[in-house]
């Protein structure tokens, strides 16, 4: 992506109407890790909130979360693998974590296969913490890294595009 293409990003939150655009890269980047079906309950559950990152007209970053009570459960966080390496994955989680604060959350938790160190380092630098792991909780037979966040209060939360 080019300096002027990042500069044209634009964040918002995922919506229905998102569908299509979700499950693609979905496909392009996690291999296809949620069903349409599942894709749809993801995008019409009010507690379920999402966010999109679009340049020119193409999703090309998303993050979604499971608000319970006050812990914002982290779904997917996900980059077009051609995009990567470019500080999109810290913007779209950022404005997650700022939209689901904004809702109430006040912890944000999230799993990451311990094989995945560039995900892992991203989200240790954004202040997540170790909490125990889940042997071969992937279909790889991966293990999962659960991590833990705790927000600040709202006032004091980094705005973000949700």
């Amino acid at each position: 992506m080019t300096g002027e293409q990042l500069q044209k990003l634009a964040c918002f939150p995922l919506e229905p109407n998102h569908l299509q655009a979700c499950q693609d890269l979905d496909q392009r980047s996690l291999g296809g890790l949620w069903n349409q079906e599942q894709w749809h309950s993801e995008l019409a559950e009010e507690r379920r909130p999402g966010i999109g990152l679009w340049c020119e007209g193409a999703l090309v970053a998303m993050a979604s979360g499971w608000l319970v009570v006050d812990e914002l459960h982290i779904t997917v966080v996900a980059v077009d693998p051609l995009q990567r390496r470019q500080g999109l994955g810290r913007q779209v989680l950022q404005a997650l974590l700022s939209h689901g604060q904004r809702l109430g959350a006040e912890r944000a938790t999230l799993e990451v296969a311990t094989s995945n160190t560039a995900a892992v380092a991203l989200y240790r630098d954004l202040g997540f913490r170790d909490a125990g792991i889940r042997r071969g909780y992937y279909r790889n037979g991966d293990d999962a890294l659960i991590q833990w966040l705790r927000l600040p209060p709202v006032n004091d939360a980094q705005q973000g595009c949700g």
